[in-house]
């Protein structure tokens, strides 16, 4: 695995950080922009892929819940990948949990987006 980089969450991409403040305030046409046509993001062991799977994936994810997200870190991979931990906290199973949101980029577009609770070994 290559070395990441931590860095400051504004030196992230600007898709990335836009794509986060949109799909925070749930809006969905916005965040959906930062996404290519064929853009795949997993979530919670689903997989969509496509325009309309990826907007039905940012129109649902996690509306059954109420919860604060808090960003905690940032890295860098490499030029087209990066890795933003968010911590969540609110009335879902376990009430706590950081979650990596791993990024592939094509260009200035999100081509992959992985959402996954993150482990000690991830934060190395």
């Amino acid at each position: 695995m290559p070395a990441t980089t931590s860095i400051p969450p504004d030196q992230l991409p600007s898709t990335i950080r836009d794509f986060l403040a949109t799909h925070a305030t749930r809006d969905t046409d916005a965040a959906l922009r930062a996404f290519t046509p064929a853009a795949v993001v997993v979530d919670d062991g689903t997989t969509y892929r496509g325009t309309e799977e990826v907007r039905r994936f940012l129109s649902k994810a996690g509306a059954e819940f109420s919860y604060t997200t808090t960003l905690v870190g940032a890295r860098r991979v490499d030029d087209t990948h990066w890795v933003v931990t968010h911590r969540l906290e609110g009335d879902f199973p376990g009430g706590v949990v950081e979650l990596g949101y791993r990024f592939a980029m094509d260009g200035e577009r999100v081509a992959e987006l992985v959402i996954a609770p993150q482990t000690e070994a991830d934060a190395r």
